[in-house]
């Protein structure tokens, strides 16, 4: 079955490819599947951003469409960069890296170094029917960037309770522990539950 990822991020497609290897899915970008858009993420949630985005391409589409939105939120800057994560500097075209910075500008001096990850899924189906999912990952953001793996703050994230960064991760590793790989196990649940009532 075919299933569009309405993002052409692709870091993002790869993970969610991996995770979702040995359902059945073949999973698109929504550049492959010819939806040249981008959805305005008008939200007020994670929950909510996921939503629109997937609506839109089954809408564009006629396809099932998964969605992910999610964000760092840090502690000590009253949970941002949360829904603004990919557009932190106020630049989307920005690099990962000059995000980082901007982060780690912020939080110079401070010793609360709380952090986490936030993951909502979404599917919509052209029947209209919808499926959610949500996970987090608790952690502190790192002084500096460690590792050259992942993506986005990886390199600053320091999931609780490990030594290395997220960036440090081999992907099994990080699949097992991230904010996505929770949601994304719970959204197999769901459609797993969906496919069998059907």
């Amino acid at each position: 079955m075919r299933y569009v990822l309405a993002s052409n991020n692709e870091n993002k497609l790869r993970e969610m490819r991996e995770l979702l290897s040995g359902e059945g899915i073949e999973l698109v970008s929504q550049r492959q599947a010819g939806c040249d858009f981008s959805v305005e993420e008008t939200g007020s949630s994670f929950e909510e951003n996921a939503y629109l985005k997937a609506a839109a391409v089954t809408d564009a589409t006629g396809l099932p469409a998964v969605a992910d939105d999610s964000g760092l939120m840090v502690e000590a800057l009253d949970g941002a960069p949360g829904l603004y994560s990919a557009r932190y500097t106020g630049n989307h075209e920005d690099t990962d890296a000059a995000r980082t910075a901007f982060l780690l500008e912020k939080l110079a001096g401070e010793g609360n170094r709380a952090a986490k990850f936030a993951s909502s899924i979404c599917c919509t189906f052209p029947n209209g029917e919808v499926l959610r999912a949500y996970g987090e990952c608790q952690g502190s953001i790192l002084k500096a960037p460690r590792g050259d793996g992942g993506f986005g703050y990886d390199p600053v994230f320091l999931p609780q309770g490990m030594e290395k960064s997220m960036a440090e991760l081999s992907e099994d590793e990080k699949n097992r522990i991230s904010h996505r790989g929770r949601a994304m196990r719970k959204f197999i649940e769901e459609l797993r539950k969906h496919n069998a009532d059907k």
